[in-house]
């Protein structure tokens, strides 16, 4: 991140105590950070705070004359690599949403012509109300990153969905985004604007949970990152996708429809109902098994449980027999060991044009890298380890090849 710029816009809420700390490892990585504090967020950190940190003036009125004799508005929203709203309010997102522009950071906002990352931080009934959802919704579909919430106490003293994530997550995030933005650019120039245009493309990213009973699931270790950046990638190059997710804490990627599921049956039904599609990435850790789940918590006293496993549904195998299986239907391989055998096997068992296979032995389901071999009928090819971003976008390159050389 050394020599990338972020615009940091402070929004009115208590979590506006962590974007202090925000600061300092944005800083700590190499990073240039200016900001701006909104009236509500001027009660809960001050100026002089983030000006410290920083090491920046902080901009707090549009109607400084030193600096809007000079348009400094214009040239704040374009100056950086990232805009980032945090803690993005309900009342910012509202405003974000129908275009407001009625204090700096909302004329910032409309005026950037650079990406925006924004972390919602609310009361979980605020974050949960119907407005709120159709304003993120309407956010994400005009390109705007949305950080998930986490879920935990609030300061009000419930407990739900509506926490801002901590600034380490937030970190990553942004990082992710200034990896992304770069990747866009980069393909885009290797592969020519929009190859991918007017193709609709499913991909399925992160875990499956199968219920044991009203608080217990079955789960897997998939934290979403590697699927989310394939996803992030197709539509970079043009392409209509859409992410059937699992449950993780994942920003939605800019200009993709977004589906959350939590089983393997909704999965299952949730890719068949975004048929047809030209191309189908199946990323996804599928639970194989899954069991009857008991109506009510299964109480410890009662001793270990007797469960009664039955066969998930075979996505990939079942979309590979579908009458309107996708043109090209990539699959994923994670294995711990004699990983290119299995996927060779698997290719053929599943029917499916190509098997991308890694060694999840290590960190590779949580971290932030990947090694991975592409199966195809031709052979293997071994990629060397690099960004989940990197790998997502040279995967999309060839993905837009093949469809090309099919079309």
């Amino acid at each position: 991140m050394r020599g990338k710029r972020i615009l940091l816009i402070v929004g009115g809420g208590i979590a506006a105590y962590k974007a202090c700390e925000l600061i300092r490892l944005l800083r700590k990585e190499g990073a240039g950070v200016r900001c701006v504090l909104t009236e509500g967020g001027a009660h809960f950190v001050t100026p002089m705070t983030l000006a410290a940190l920083s090491e920046q003036p902080v901009h707090t009125s549009l109607w400084d004359l030193k600096d809007e004799v000079e348009m400094g508005h214009i040239q704040l929203s374009r100056e950086a690599d990232l805009v980032v709203v945090c803690p993005a309010t309900a009342d910012l997102l509202a405003k974000m949403a129908a275009g407001i522009a009625d204090d700096l950071a909302t004329t910032l906002l409309l005026a950037t012509d650079k990406r925006v990352l924004a972390a919602p931080a609310m009361n979980v009934r605020m974050w949960q109300h119907e407005a709120t959802r159709r304003n993120v919704e309407r956010l994400r579909a005009d390109g705007v990153t949305i950080v998930e919430p986490d879920e935990g106490e609030m300061a009000c003293g419930e407990y739900g969905p509506g926490r801002l994530p901590e600034p380490a997550n937030l970190l990553s995030a942004i990082r992710h985004q200034l990896e992304r933005n770069e990747g866009a650019s980069t393909s885009s120039a290797r592969t020519g604007e929009k190859a991918l245009s007017g193709k609709h493309i499913i991909v399925t990213a992160g875990p499956t949970h199968e219920p044991i009973d009203p608080v217990r699931v079955i789960a897997n270790r998939s934290s979403g990152k590697q699927g989310f950046a394939i996803a992030e990638a197709l539509a970079a190059l043009g392409a209509r996708v859409t992410l059937v997710a699992g449950p993780v804490h994942l920003p939605t990627p800019a200009g993709v429809d977004r589906v959350d599921v939590e089983t393997a049956r909704e999965m299952d039904q949730a890719v068949r109902a975004a048929l047809p599609a030209e191309a189908a990435v199946l990323v996804a850790a599928v639970a194989d098994w899954g069991v009857e789940a008991a109506p009510s918590k299964l109480k410890k006293a009662d001793g270990p449980p007797a469960l009664a496993w039955s066969a998930n549904p075979d996505i990939l195998a079942r979309l590979a027999s579908d009458p309107r299986r996708p043109r090209l239907l990539v699959g994923f391989a994670a294995e711990t060991e004699d990983v290119v055998e299995t996927a060779r096997a698997k290719r053929e068992r599943k029917g499916c044009d190509w098997i991308v296979a890694n060694d999840v032995s290590g960190d590779v389901m949580g971290g932030e890298a990947n090694a991975v071999h592409l199966v195809t009928a031709e052979g293997v090819e071994s990629w060397e380890e690099a960004p989940k971003a990197k790998v997502a976008r040279r995967l999309a390159e060839r993905i837009a090849a093949e469809i090309g050389k099919k079309a």
